[in-house]
């Protein structure tokens, strides 16, 4: 089982941009999908962002396409989330996850799936 920490959440205004981070420890990082989820008060937990195990393959929601960019370091076992041109719809605790799969280019965007979560950050848009 992998060991998830988050760091990078923070209050920003609506235009801004944050970098997410998640390190990962106790497991062998590059044999998991890496995503970003996110939760809202309210509202279900929902996929933001997925990448394989190789970076090679990346995936995102439609709400979220074209501001935000997921990336991984095997080496330094971490998955980044660049966040750009923040929405207050944007404001939620976004969560780290990882997924195993037999499919190398999975990007982990089934909720089902998640193995292993971090403790989540909390991201705040003002308008």
């Amino acid at each position: 089982q992998v060991q998830l920490v988050e760091s990078g959440g923070g209050l920003v205004q609506a235009g801004g941009s944050l970098r997410l981070s998640c390190s990962a420890s106790g497991s062998t990082f590059s044999r998991y999908a890496m995503s970003w989820f996110r939760q809202a008060p309210g509202k279900e937990r929902e996929f933001v962002s997925g990448i394989n195990m190789s970076g090679f393959t990346t995936y995102y929601a439609e709400s979220v396409k074209g501001r935000f960019t997921i990336s991984r370091d095997n080496a330094k076992n971490t998955v980044y989330l660049q966040m750009n041109s923040l929405k207050p719809e944007d404001t939620a605790v976004y969560y780290c996850a990882a997924s195993s799969s037999s499919s190398r280019i999975y990007t982990g965007t089934q909720l089902s799936d998640v193995g292993s979560w971090g403790q989540g950050t909390q991201v705040t848009v003002s308008a």
